[in-house]
């Protein structure tokens, strides 16, 4: 079973619910560190928790949902090792496995409805990397750690 660590701001608390309650549906298990409010928070708060779970090894992938993404995506991309992809549909997040082994979904809470969030969080989830040409590029990515 997969384990994957979700959070979310006050924009996105109707959708992280629906959500994870449909990926608990599909045998996922859900580490929820978002608000479960929607009185306003400062995103950044819940991201890193959910990537530091992701880079210590503890949960297989992330999944932040903000109202746009952007700032979501923005922090999480900060750390090492983390390639966090905004998603508005599911071909989208299908190319940002395969072509970019991303490992954080971001999900723009005010564009998605429920069932195409669904979706694209499947998708997500069921799509290997590549490999080949594309680890090239991620090497090249991950090498500013360096």
């Amino acid at each position: 079973m997969e384990k994957i660590a979700i959070a979310n701001d006050h924009a996105g608390t109707q959708l992280k619910t629906e959500l994870k309650e449909f990926l608990e549906y599909y045998g996922y298990e859900i580490t929820n560190y978002g608000t479960d409010s929607d009185d306003s928070v400062d995103y950044p708060d819940y991201v890193h928790p959910v990537v530091n779970s992701l880079t210590k090894g503890e949960v297989d992938f992330g999944i932040l949902i903000c109202g746009s993404a952007q700032g979501v995506s923005m922090t999480a991309n900060k750390h090492k090792d983390v390639r966090a992809a905004v998603c508005w549909e599911p071909e989208i997040a299908s190319l940002a496995r395969k072509h970019n082994d991303a490992n954080v979904l971001c999900l723009p809470a005010r564009f998605l409805d429920e069932k195409v969030a669904n979706q694209i969080a499947l998708v997500f989830l069921q799509t290997e990397f590549e490999g080949g040409r594309h680890k090239t590029r991620i090497d090249k990515i991950t090498s500013c750690w360096a």
